[in-house]
């Protein structure tokens, strides 16, 4: 009798020693359950008794005295005769029902998408996200089986890999400048969220919390925004972004003695301001007038040295020289359009 009353659990219960662990398998270690056995859940757990591979009943916190009345399910599978006396094996599992917050999620390789000022780049993100458990029973089935213990390390790789994707999409699909991704965390969380939940739900799970702490840049766009931002600065003019490269350069040759020629640094400098100043001029480069002449048949611009017209082929006149200031004229014009002689 000793030996049966050593082999009967009289108390089941557990005290979540963790702050990782989802789901836990009492350990019955061969001993069976004895009816009139006091079953205590506590908040925010669940209970599960599982016969021969099936789930039978679900407790939800509170305090059980086991008997027919209280485990209907498992008393019809078992059918005991005796009066539902005799004792019983079933495995308890303990589904832990909080909130497992402050999750990370970080994008291991980048997301690419499209930006109508930048093209085509890379973005990489990080944040965290919070779950718990909303089916206990579709959880043991489809994620935790026959582990004794289920835990968030387990599960979070699975998960992380959901939401990346959740996010990515999210922000493909809003169609806005990577400038303006950082005012618009909290809206792509949002929606983030909302599109990741079915997933979640698959499994047993709602997802309650999604955060979006940083998008960062590659280096190429970051130099790219830095490069903008300074010229924004200076509003816009490209001869105080010519200085401010010129002013620059000097500072990089007073920094590194000895490194390199002042003039390759100095020119090194002068050469980038041109450069930004070129191509980032609107205003094209245009003939001198003083290398234009017209032409008296048609009007139109040819260059000084031309003999004939470019459009019409006419003869293209000789220049003379004002006898008053000695300006050069075309031979037929009637005054000096310097001095206004006549000529």
């Amino acid at each position: 009798m000793g030996f049966f009353k050593n082999n009967l659990l009289k108390a089941i219960e557990w005290q979540d020693p963790t702050k990782t662990t989802i789901l836990y398998k009492y350990p019955m270690d061969g001993r069976q359950i004895q009816f009139g056995s006091k079953l205590t859940v506590r908040e925010s757990q669940v209970a599960i008794f599982m016969n021969k591979g099936k789930i039978a009943d679900v407790f939800t916190p509170g305090m059980y005295t086991l008997k027919a009345s209280n485990i209907p399910i498992l008393t019809q599978l078992l059918a005991l005769p005796y009066g539902f006396k005799s004792p019983f094996y079933a495995d308890v599992f303990f589904v832990n029902t909080k909130q497992f917050t402050n999750q990370k999620w970080g994008t291991a390789s980048p997301i690419t998408m499209r930006d109508n000022e930048f093209g085509t780049i890379r973005l990489r993100g990080f944040g965290s996200y919070a779950f718990k458990v909303s089916d206990p029973a579709l959880l043991l089935k489809e994620l935790a089986g026959t582990n004794s213990t289920f835990s968030t390390d387990d599960i979070n790789a699975f998960l992380r890999s959901h939401l990346v994707a959740s996010i990515s999409d999210t922000i493909a699909e809003a169609h806005i400048s990577a400038l303006d991704l950082s005012a618009n965390y909290t809206e792509f969380s949002k929606t983030a969220l909302e599109n990741a939940k079915p997933v979640f739900s698959e499994f047993g799970l709602s997802l309650t919390k999604l955060i979006i702490e940083n998008i960062s840049f590659p280096e190429e766009v970051e130099k790219a925004i830095d490069a903008r931002s300074s010229i924004g600065v200076m509003g816009n003019s490209m001869d105080e972004f010519v200085k401010y490269q010129s002013a620059k350069a000097i500072g990089n040759m007073a920094n590194n003695k000895g490194t390199s020629p002042i003039g390759a640094e100095l020119g090194a400098g002068l050469a980038i301001g041109e450069l930004m100043r070129d191509s980032l001029s609107n205003k094209p480069k245009s003939k001198s007038k003083k290398e234009l002449v017209f032409c008296e048949n048609c009007g139109a611009e040819n260059k000084k040295s031309a003999k004939f017209c470019t459009e019409c082929g006419n003869k293209m006149a000789t220049s003379n020289k004002c006898k008053n200031c000695g300006a050069e004229v075309s031979n037929a014009a009637k005054f000096c359009p310097e001095c206004g002689n006549k000529l």
